[in-house]
């Protein structure tokens, strides 16, 4: 039995090794020279691992961001020295122009409101004063009673007298448009970003009140290098996609500064977005593209059939049945579409890889093979043991 068995495994063994062979004899390439050395075996690539280069224009981009910003945004100070009584709106609070906002005491502004004009109503009986004495006086002269020179002092007089009621009068009215401004009053439509003070407390002239912003139209202001701003324009689209927002909006380049950052070699970028639905608010981070059309027709490759070998671009190439590396020097970039411009290296009818691989070396032997006839092969080449 022993015997037996023996001689049972040294078959299946011989039959295994028989398939082997039969495998590897399936290969044409895998025979071996009159040395007795193996012959190198032919890579096998699909017809999707290859790819050739097409001519088309290469639309480009330009991407920044920033957040977003009111350039509708207002300070309510105070214009007069008092106390807050009231502030009758608080943070969220939508306001139009015009409305009444809180109150000041303005007791004090009030008191010098009419000493101003107890001093236009007395600089002003002056004036008339010395009008009429110099109505008397010029009469007098006519008649030869009194000299000229009395006559001449008083007109100076009387034009004294009409200089400091002109005066008066116009202290008058700069302290009555104080008072006018005085009140809280909102001068724009829009929504209360922040109160700075609360009722009770006491405010200076100028001291910040409000902040109200206008969200109806935002801007966002971004950094372009300076290699690439000339190529922007005011009035160009762009797409702007805003945190929290799924779908871009178009918005337009605004401005441009005419100097870069100091420190930098950026320049500032400022995109104009209208926002009639308030949807953004001041504040969110938004990124712009600019799309740059293209004109030119251009020679390109999909991203994945270019690699990196010691800080060299490089493509593989099939040439009469064999591997070939070539150097390229490439231009633009696609990244939606993933292609890249070939500015020298490839002609338009090459046949490349379109991946990466590993290991490849140049000369190497090459077989394009159809995904049918790879299966077919390899179903062709196991055989059938009974």
């Amino acid at each position: 039995m022993r015997k037996q068995w023996w001689i049972g495994g040294a078959a299946m063994a011989m039959l295994a090794t028989g398939a082997a062979v039969a495998v590897y004899a399936s290969k044409g390439d895998e025979v071996k020279h009159k040395d007795g050395e193996p012959a190198k075996v032919a890579l096998e690539f699909q017809q999707k691992e290859i790819t050739r280069p097409i001519v088309s224009p290469m639309p480009d981009e330009i991407e920044f961001s920033g957040p977003l910003v009111a350039p509708g945004t207002v300070t309510v100070k105070s214009k007069a020295a008092g106390t807050l009584v009231s502030l009758s709106v608080s943070e969220g609070s939508r306001v139009q122009a015009g409305q009444a906002l809180g109150q000041l005491d303005l007791e004090e502004l009030r008191a010098r409101v009419a000493e101003r004009h107890a001093t236009v109503a007395s600089v002003k009986a002056q004036f008339d004063q010395a009008e009429r004495t110099y109505r008397t006086n010029e009469a007098l002269a006519a008649k030869n009673f009194i000299a000229t020179t009395a006559l001449d002092n008083s007109r100076a007089a009387m034009e004294t007298a009409r200089a400091q009621w002109q005066a008066a009068q116009a202290q008058l009215d700069t302290m009555q448009v104080s008072l006018r401004q005085a009140a809280l009053v909102a001068p724009i439509n829009g929504v209360v970003a922040k109160r700075l003070t609360l009722p009770g407390e006491k405010v200076a002239p100028e001291q910040a009140l409000l902040t109200i912003v206008d969200l109806s139209k935002l801007e966002l202001a971004g950094l372009v290098g300076t290699h690439e701003v000339s190529r922007l324009t005011p009035g160009m689209p762009a797409n702007l996609r805003v945190e929290g927002f799924d779908q871009p909006v178009r918005a337009r380049i605004a401005r441009i500064n005419p100097a870069a950052e100091p420190g930098t070699r950026s320049i500032g970028v400022v995109l104009a977005l209208d926002n009639p639905g308030e949807r953004f608010r001041a504040g969110q981070y938004g990124v712009a593209k600019v799309e740059l059309a293209d004109k030119a027709e251009r020679l390109t490759l999909p991203e994945t059939a270019i690699s990196n070998n010691s800080g060299q671009e490089q493509v593989w190439l099939i040439e009469d049945g064999k591997l070939a590396r070539r150097i390229v020097t490439t231009g633009r970039r696609d990244a939606r579409e993933g292609r890249v411009e070939i500015l020298k290296g490839v002609n338009a009818d090459a046949q490349v890889l379109a991946a990466r691989f590993d290991n490849l070396r140049d000369g190497d032997k090459v077989a394009v093979v159809s995904t049918k006839a790879r299966i077919a092969s390899s179903a062709a080449s196991v055989p059938v043991v009974r």
